[in-house]
């Protein structure tokens, strides 16, 4: 259940995301905004599994990718919202 969970728990720091070639503090800065939208999408009755999962799973799409510096906020919050949306309709 997600009052069981954190959101803190899933944050990311600089040191978390590897050699971005100096960005690596707009990756970690980029990637929790996109942990906090996703958060928010979040059913409160989700198991905390299927949490981990999808909120784990954005780094996992995401990593080494960069369309974290290239594209603006607004189309990756939009690639979350679909990613999140699609998990949960996986999972029904």
């Amino acid at each position: 259940m997600k009052d069981m969970l954190q959101v803190q728990d899933y944050l990311y720091s600089y040191a978390d995301v590897g050699d971005w070639e100096g960005e690596e503090e707009l990756v970690a800065e980029r990637l929790n905004e996109l942990v906090h939208h996703a958060w928010d999408l979040l059913p409160e009755d989700l198991d905390c599994d299927s949490i981990d999962k999808i909120i784990l799973g954005i780094w996992e799409h995401l990593r080494g990718d960069y369309a974290l510096l290239e594209a603006d906020l607004e189309e990756l919050t939009d690639w979350v919202t679909h990613y999140v949306e699609s998990s949960l309709d996986e999972q029904m």
